[in-house]
């Protein structure tokens, strides 16, 4: 859709909820998909109307490449994802953006606006350990009442991160990032990343964000300064092994700038505990921290590999997060007493 025809569709879409033109609309900055958002400007006020609202164009496609090349899905949808997951979201209490209008033909939602600043930014001038603990809150509901009620009317029910997931992913850091390794064999390494995907396809499944980092996590805050946390990006999630999502949430991209190695243990500590509260399936707290620990790994292998090839491609910005996730892999390593072929490659 051209930008006339999404100008004319915000129109619509804020006349037909608010009764009302709006007063701006203004394109934001995107991500590596080919997703697009606009802050639309309202004439605020009264209690059911907002001072902004966000216009969410999905793009052509329902489904993540992985999702696409691993069939994992029969095409073509019932309904964009986006819609289907923040339904059940909402229903569980998630904290979700509001859904305000829906064109679904169109492939357009016009949504709350969750605001500017992300967690990880607030962590930057805020108490970083206090602030995660709210993602982690908003996490055991998600892992522990998503997990529960969910059902395969929900598409996050029908797509597993299994071995198979977790394999594919790391094959982009064999072609691209295994140029990091100094004197391995493909061969070798490739053995040692089949050994990582079966490891994390035999945990135990939760219903997983899938992409739950600082920058997918807003923070808003009351008259009375209480914080509070709204999740975005969630149209991807599945079931997977409850650590993935703490493995995005303490590690992704510069997430050790502000999490050190003690705040990232009472982080784990404090779900672990949230869980056995809420009555959550959980790990031997050991298998957990393990499991954690691979997650990890193959989170790090799968930026370097996606970065790097990213940056290949023509979309820059993405090579300065690498040394970072050099850094979590090779942590990792250090306490894993399996893969020593990649813990050799990745040696300083």
């Amino acid at each position: 859709m051209n930008e006339g025809a999404v100008s004319g569709w915000i129109q619509d879409a804020v006349a037909a909820r608010f009764a009302q033109a709006p007063a701006g609309i203004e394109a934001l900055k995107g991500d590596a998909s080919s997703r697009r958002f606009w802050r639309v400007t309202l004439k605020g006020g009264g209690p059911d109307t907002p001072a902004s609202a966000i216009a969410i164009d999905l793009g052509p496609e329902d489904l993540p490449l992985y999702a696409r090349a691993l069939r994992l899905l029969p095409e073509p949808l019932d309904e964009p994802p986006w819609l289907n997951v923040h339904r059940f979201l909402s229903a569980i209490g998630a904290p979700v953006p509001e859904l305000y209008h829906a064109g679904v033909a169109a492939r357009i939602f016009l949504v709350e606006d969750v605001g500017s600043l992300p967690l990880f930014d607030a962590a930057q001038s805020g108490d970083a350990a206090d602030l995660y603990r709210l993602a982690v809150d908003a996490l055991v509901l998600l892992h522990r009442e998503g997990t529960k009620r969910i059902t395969p009317a929900c598409i996050a029910a029908r797509v597993a991160y299994d071995e198979r997931l977790f394999r594919w992913e790391l094959e982009q850091f064999l072609e691209v990032g295994g140029a990091l390794g100094r004197g391995a064999e493909r061969g070798t390494l490739a053995g040692e990343l089949d050994q990582l995907a079966a490891c994390l396809g035999r945990l135990p499944r939760v219903l997983s964000h899938r992409d739950y980092h600082g920058n997918n996590l807003f923070m808003q805050y009351a008259a009375d300064a209480t914080p509070r946390l709204r999740m975005i990006d969630f149209q991807d999630a599945l079931m997977a092994p409850a650590a993935q999502d703490l493995a995005v949430l303490l590690t992704t991209r510069d997430t050790s700038t502000i999490i050190s190695e003690r705040v990232e243990q009472r982080i784990l500590d404090y779900y672990y505990a949230g869980g056995l509260r809420a009555g959550a399936e959980l790990l031997d707290f050991n298998d957990f921290i393990e499991s954690y620990r691979l997650c990890v790994l193959q989170h790090a292998l799968k930026v370097i590999g996606r970065f790097l090839y990213l940056e290949r491609t023509g979309k820059s910005g993405y090579a300065r997060y690498v040394p970072y996730a050099l850094a979590q892999a090779r942590r990792m390593l250090a306490q894993l007493e399996s893969f020593p072929a990649l813990r050799a490659a990745l040696t300083e």
